[in-house]
């Protein structure tokens, strides 16, 4: 298929971006204020927390839409997406419905984009991704 190339980055630079922008769109800007939430949400040691998410966050996108180590940076993505999930989307403990439904979309969001990690682990980075360029390089 020709355009499994094209596709598949694409799709890499789609998944990644959600990522990228919570970093560097939220989080780095805000980060007295994040820090602060976090730890109104029991995050033990909330602003070294955030710095490791900011590095996960930003390294693990960039990973993922180059192509480069898209196994790690899946696995990068995935270990927040865990951390992120348990934390803040902990729709079981809301009484009030409207607010356990808003929690409970963001929780299946979260566990839909962690099978997309999964994914990417198994399957890597596919084509048109620097590690399809390195492994053809290498065997040449």
């Amino acid at each position: 298929m020709k355009l499994q190339g094209p596709v598949n980055l694409a799709g890499r630079v789609l998944l990644a971006l959600i990522f990228l922008m919570s970093a560097v769109g939220n989080k780095i800007p805000n980060f007295a204020q994040v820090s602060e939430y976090m730890a109104s949400e029991a995050v033990p040691a909330s602003s070294f927390m955030l710095a490791g998410a900011i590095v996960f966050l930003v390294l693990g996108s960039l990973s993922l839409m180059l192509g480069f180590k898209a196994r790690m940076g899946a696995g990068l993505l995935l270990v927040f997406l865990a951390l992120a999930t348990y934390f803040f989307h902990d729709f079981w403990t809301f009484e009030d419905a409207a607010k356990q439904q808003a929690q409970m979309i963001q929780f299946m969001k979260n566990l839909s984009l962690m099978g997309a990690m999964l994914l990417v682990m198994v399957h890597g980075g596919g084509p048109w991704s620097l590690d399809q360029k390195r492994a053809a390089k290498a065997t040449k």
